[in-house]
C-alpha cells in the first residue's frame, strides 16, 4: 500500500536555518528512486542508524552500512554464498528438512504461532549460511529478537532526536543482547572455524583477516537483516495467501518460478523495509514526468518504498491490488524496490524468497486455519512493520476444534494499509 495517497511524487522539505535538521527529498516515483539508488558512490547509507555508528574502531566497516569501493569488494566476495544458483543447490535440502521438522511439531501440538514458527525457521536456515551453528537455534533467535527493542528516533536529525536517557536506553538494549550473542553464538562459531574452516560466511571472514569484533558486527547484520526481517515476510505472505482462496490454490499447484513470482508480488505490495535512506555526497540530478531536480550534497533522501512499489506509472493499473504477473519496466523484478536497488541492493533476496517458498508451500498444504489475528506494530530501526500473535490451527483438532479456515474479516492488505497510514510519521518541518 502506498503510505501517503496523492502525495507528491518528488517532494523537497527544506530545513534551511534549522541546525542539525536535514533537508529531505521524499521520493515516491520509481523512476526518480532508481536514479538515486543507482547513482554509484554519490550517496552513503543513512538508514539503520548508519550515521550514528562510530567510524575507525573496526578495520572492516559492516557491509550493511559501508560504502564506496570497500562495500563493492565486500559484496563481490560474499556473493558466492548468496547467489541464486548457490542458494538453490546448497541449501534447498536444509530448507525442506527444517520446514518439515518444525511443521511436524506444529501438527503434533495442534497448531502454532505463525511468527514464532517463521523466526525459528529463518534463523536455522540463515545460521547455516552464515556459520552460526554451534549453539541453540531457539535461544539465538531470542537474542537476535532482543536487539530490536530500541527507542524511536528521527532520521532527519543528526542526533536522531534522542534524549540522553533514550541514548542510554539504546545502548543498554543494544549492547546487552549483542554481548550475549557474542558469548553464546559468535565466539563458539569462530573458535570452531579457526580449528576447521567451512564453506560459510564466518569462515570467509576469518580468511579475510577479520577480527572477532568485526565478525560479531557482521553476524549482527546478517542476523537482523537475514533472519529476523525475513520472519515478517513469511508471516505477511502466509496471511495474504490465507486471505485469498483462489490465489492459495494457484500457489499450491504452481511450479517454483510462478510461486516465487507470487511471493515477489506480495513483498512488492508489503515491503518489510518501508523506507530507504541515503545521504547525498555529490549533486544528483533526478527527473520524473518531464520535471527535473538536483539533490545537493548533504541532503537526506527518503525512498518511500511502499509508494514507489505502488507507482502506477511503473507497475500499471490497480497498483494496490495483488496481481502476480504484472508487466514491469525493463530491469525491474517482481519485488520492485522491496529489496532495494543499486549498490546496496539486499544480497539475500534469493535466499529470502526461496526459504519463504519452501516453508509456505508445506504449511499451506496442511490447510491451516487462522484462529487469532496478528498484532501490528512499527519498527523504527528497519522503518517497517512487524506482525505478532497470528495463531494457526493445524490438523483435525487444535484450539478451535476444527473451525473454518477464517471467518468474516478485513483483508490483510486493507488492514496493513490502514495501519501504515495511521502511523505517527516524522515530519522534519515539525521538529523542534
Amino acid at each position: 500500500m502506498a503510505d501517503e495517497p496523492d502525495a507528491p511524487r518528488v517532494e523537497r522539505v527544506d530545513a534551511a536555518g534549522r541546525p542539525g535538521v536535514s533537508t529531505v527529498w521524499r521520493l515516491r516515483s520509481l523512476e526518480a528512486a532508481r536514479q538515486v539508488l543507482r547513482a554509484r558512490h554519490a550517496t552513503t547509507q543513512a538508514g539503520f542508524t548508519a550515521e550514528a555508528i562510530p567510524q575507525g574502531y573496526l578495520e572492516h566497516h559492516p557491509i550493511l552500512v559501508s560504502d564506496g569501493p570497500q562495500h563493492d569488494e565486500q559484496r563481490r566476495k560474499v556473493a558466492r554464498f548468496l547467489a541464486p544458483t548457490v542458494v538453490a543447490v546448497r541449501y534447498t535440502d536444509l530448507m525442506h528438512t527444517t520446514a518439515d521438522r518444525l511443521l511436524a511439531q506444529a501438527v503434533a501440538d495442534g497448531g502454532c504461532t505463525l511468527d514464532e514458527l517463521a523466526l525459528l525457521y529463518t534463523v536455522e536456515v540463515t545460521a547455516e549460511v552464515v556459520g552460526l551453528t554451534e549453539s541453540s537455534v531457539p535461544r539465538m533467535a531470542r537474542r537476535l529478537e532482543a536487539m530490536f527493542s530500541q527507542p524511536p528516533f528521527d532520521v532527519t536529525r543528526r542526533d536522531l532526536g534522542r534524549t540522553r536517557r533514550q541514548w542510554m536506553q539504546a545502548a543498554v538494549n543494544g549492547l546487552v543482547p549483542v554481548g550475549r550473542l557474542f558469548l553464546a553464538d559468535v565466539r563458539p562459531a569462530v573458535r570452531a572455524r579457526r580449528r576447521e574452516p567451512r564453506d560459510d560466511i564466518v569462515s570467509h571472514l576469518l580468511a579475510e583477516g577479520y577480527s572477532t569484533a568485526s565478525i560479531l558486527v557482521e553476524c549482527v547484520t546478517y542476523g537482523t537483516a537475514g533472519m529476523v526481517t525475513t520472519r515478517e515476510f513469511v508471516v505477511m505472505a502466509a496471511l495474504h495467501l490465507l486471505d485469498d482462496d483462489a490465489l492459495r490454490a494457484r500457489y499450491l499447484v504452481a511450479p517454483e518460478p510462478e510461486r516465487l513470482a507470487i511471493l515477489g508480488e506480495v513483498i512488492r505490495l508489503e515491503p518489510v523495509v518501508g523506507h530507504l535512506y541515503r545521504r547525498a555526497q555529490q549533486p544528483i540530478d533526478v527527473s520524473d514526468g518531464g520535471q527535473s531536480w538536483t539533490i545537493q550534497p548533504g541532503d537526506l533522501v527518503d525512498v518511500c518504498v511502499r509508494s514507489t512499489n505502488a507507482d502506477p506509472e511503473a507497475v500499471g493499473a490497480a497498483p494496490l491490488d495483488l496481481c502476480p504477473g504484472r508487466s514491469l519496466p525493463a530491469g525491474v523484478g517482481e519485488p520492485v524496490l522491496a529489496f532495494g536497488d543499486g549498490e546496496h541492493k539486499c544480497p539475500g533476496q534469493p535466499l529470502a524468497l526461496l526459504e519463504t517458498d519452501a516453508l509456505l508451500v508445506r504449511l499451506l498444504a496442511l490447510e491451516p486455519r487462522l484462529v487469532a489475528e496478528p498484532e501490528l506494530g512499527w519498527d523504527h530501526l528497519v522503518a517497517g512493520y512487524w506482525l505478532r500473535g497470528a495463531r494457526l490451527a493445524l490438523g483435525d483438532g487444535g484450539p478451535d476444534g476444527g473451525s473454518p479456515r477464517r471467518g468474516p474479516r478485513t483483508s490483510t492488505s486493507a488492514r496493513i494499509a490502514t495501519f501504515v497510514r495511521g502511523l505517527t510519521r516524522w515530519r522534519p518541518e515539525k521538529t523542534s
